[in-house]
């Protein structure tokens, strides 16, 4: 058979130029190869056939086999229904239909057998099944386990009959027309070394399993394979980068170093902060340019380790910048800078969107002159006015918040490439740090700073709000500060904000005696930058704000957070938002407040939270329950590929599996040239043609 991948889907006995219109549009499906990648989302198990006197309300789906009786039709215009008799001679159950009413009656006649296949209701005393799927006897396609996969389709796709029924016949159709077994796709020594189903079988398995072991084994084929090339990819680019960008070799530790080690600090380093550091230093005397990513929870010392990288490229006759995502954050970190390393005689600056011009101008120069050391900034860095002497080093502070182009502009500040580290507090599960941040070596604090007392997370039902006012009544009468968030949900903006704005009145009306500041994403930038200074300088003692404030607001002061609906919030969310609080020595307390009507998933996430500080577990967890699309802050990041099979929640063993013999055919052949790796060579471009090159990208 010709190459299926240069197959037009058009031309399959069945699509059709109409179709394949659907297909490409709606599913992306373009070939043959396409299609046989378009895997079924379930399997429903047909190899029993009930009687309609054995039906019961316990029963999901069901198989039956008899003929219509007759059709009534009931009602007009949108509210038209088709109701038929269908009958086994056991009993008889009713069917309906409220669209495709005619296609129905032109294509299913009274008295022919049919095979029925649905989810039996009750209404009225009465079992009935709404659009059932129907099949002539001779008409079935052949699967003797009675395992039927379930495609996914759209709402445009099911209106014009093109339903999982459909597919299933499509590829039906594909399938029975390959007679030789397809080329493989994976080198054989991996397959043989795996003990992997081939290619050809895997594929026919998925569609129509001969039993659940042959299911198994075709999803683990083909997820491993997925796994392997998109690994290989990665990968290969992080190799081949490492070979072409050389990096500033800072093999020299000097006395800013030192002496901000020795003199300055006025702690001890945690062991993990310490291990960090050691793994930085290494990357950076190397003579490769450093990409890596550090992850910490909120507290855990990131900046410091960020710092005293930065004064690595000092002691080298480089300039640093740290870059972060908000001015707020941008001063925080300026000011808290400025007091460390004032000691130590280096000029530090602040560069933001609101620096008027008259001081831009000595920054701009100092920064050309190389007598500005180091520059803490927000966005304003990457404008084209800004230049450097001898840019070495970057900090990325809440690496989501920027967009890859954005980052990339960084790299152009000098002629080789400054080494880079990101920094995030949204602790990435493994598996997804392994992929979304594959080209980028990881580091991790799992740790928190000797003081620190881990914050108390308690979860409350609406009607304790009374005690829940008084508690937070003592904690304003010592001095604290306190957060209240709402959400703010796209899909239901004006009735959030509107919640927002009641809460906020609501709040001043309970403690008149304090003043209460208001944020949301919807105010204007000034406005919302004033509201925020009362806050951090403790003129507004209260902030009712909505998710905005997760990043970008270091108050030591306050001691307590409240978030409202909180089972509305992804975990992921709900611990960066928690990180707001517990920044000073004293007691801090994170109140999720709920309705009691949530469901069982919701109220094991919330207890999660309750039970956990551990943002890596909480991490891993929130994927489990929302898979990696969903998670907060990895949606922004822009995974760089779609999977179709595989799921990195679910199948974090294969992808290690998948990653280790990625790297081990690279360790034997850097390039992909030998003759038996051409395979691999060709199959990787056929995957990642229609792809940017992510992977040089830091």
């Amino acid at each position: 058979m010709t190459d299926l991948a240069s197959l037009n889907i058009k031309y399959l006995p069945g699509v059709g130029p109409k179709r394949a219109e659907l297909l490409n549009k709606e599913l992306e499906i373009f070939t043959y190869l396409d299609l046989l990648h378009y895997y079924p989302y379930k399997y429903i198990d047909r190899s029993k056939t009930y009687k309609i006197n054995e039906i019961d309300g316990s029963m999901p789906y069901i198989q039956l086999r008899g003929k219509i009786v007759s059709y009534t039709t009931h009602g007009e215009g949108a509210r038209r229904r088709l109701t038929a008799l269908f009958s086994d001679g056991s009993g008889v159950i009713e069917l309906v239909w409220f669209k495709g009413i005619r296609y129905i009656t032109d294509r299913y006649k009274p008295g022919t057998e049919y095979t029925l296949f649905g989810k039996p209701t009750l209404f009225n005393g009465k079992f009935n099944i709404a659009h059932p799927e129907l099949d002539p006897i001779d008409d079935r396609i052949d699967n003797t386990t009675g395992l039927q996969g379930y495609y996914t389709t759209t709402e445009k796709m099911k209106n014009a009959f093109l339903n999982s029924k459909a597919i299933q016949k499509m590829v039906y159709t594909l399938l029975s027309g390959i007679q030789n077994p397809l080329p493989e796709t994976l080198p054989l020594p991996i397959i043989s070394r795996m003990q992997l189903m081939s290619s050809t079988d895997a594929l026919r398995n998925i569609h129509f399993p001969v039993t659940i072991g042959h299911l198994r084994r075709a999803e683990f084929r083909l997820k491993f394979e997925e796994l392997f090339y998109l690994q290989l990819h990665i990968l290969r680019y992080t190799r081949l980068r490492n070979l072409k960008l050389g990096g500033f070799r800072f093999d020299h530790i000097g006395n800013y170093f030192n002496d901000f080690y020795h003199q300055v600090l006025p702690f001890e380093l945690t062991q993990a902060q310490k291990r960090v550091i050691k793994e930085i230093r290494a990357d950076m005397g190397s003579g490769r340019q450093m990409n890596r990513l550090l992850q910490g929870d909120v507290g855990s010392g990131k900046t410091l380790v960020a710092l005293m990288s930065m004064l690595i490229a000092v002691d080298n006759g480089y300039q640093a910048c740290l870059m972060a995502p908000t001015e707020i954050l941008a001063t925080q970190h300026y000011e808290g800078l400025k007091k460390m390393v004032e000691p130590l005689g280096l000029r530090i600056e602040l560069l933001t969107g609101s620096v008027s011009k008259k001081r831009r101008a000595p920054i701009l120069e100092g920064l050309l002159t190389g007598e500005i050391n180091l520059l803490i900034g927000t966005h304003a860095l990457l404008e084209d006015s800004v230049n450097f002497a001898n840019l070495g080093f970057v900090v990325i502070d809440e690496q989501h918040r920027f967009g890859v182009e954005q980052r990339a502009r960084l790299w152009r500040k000098n002629k080789i490439p400054p080494h880079i580290l990101v920094m995030t507090a949204t602790p990435i599960p493994r598996t997804l740090a392994m992929t979304v941040y594959g080209d980028l070596d990881v580091s991790v604090i799992d740790q928190l700073p000797p003081g620190r007392k881990p914050i108390q997370t308690l979860l409350q039902y609406d009607n304790k709000r009374a005690q829940l006012y008084a508690s937070l009544r003592k904690q304003l009468q010592i001095g604290r500060q306190a957060y209240i968030v709402y959400p703010l949900i796209q899909e239901s903006e004006k009735s959030d904000l509107k919640n927002l704005e009641e809460g906020y009145e609501h709040i001043r009306e309970i403690f008149p005696e304090y003043q209460v500041c208001m944020v949301h994403g919807k105010m204007k930038a000034a406005e919302k930058e004033t509201e925020m200074q009362k806050f951090v300088s403790g003129e507004a003692r209260i902030m009712v704000a909505t998710t905005v404030i997760e990043v970008g607001v270091n108050v030591p002061n306050a001691s307590v957070m409240i978030i409202e609906n909180a089972e509305r919030f992804g975990l992921a969310q709900l611990h960066q938002l928690r990180g707001r609080v517990g920044r000073g020595a004293e007691q801090s307390y994170c109140i999720l407040m709920t309705s009691y009507k949530i469901n069982q998933d919701t109220q094991k996430r919330l207890e999660i939270m309750a039970e956990t500080n551990d943002g890596f577990r909480i991490a891993e967890a929130d994927m489990q329950m929302r898979g990696p699309g969903d998670m907060e802050g990895t949606q922004q990041s822009g995974i760089a590929f779609n999977l179709q099979i595989a799921n990195l929640a679910k199948d974090a063993q294969i992808l290690q599996v998948a990653r280790d013999e990625a790297g081990k055919l690279l360790d034997s052949d850097e390039l992909l040239e030998r003759p038996e790796n051409q395979i691999v060579r060709k199959e990787l471009n056929r995957i990642f043609e229609k792809q940017k090159n992510w992977g040089l990208i830091s």
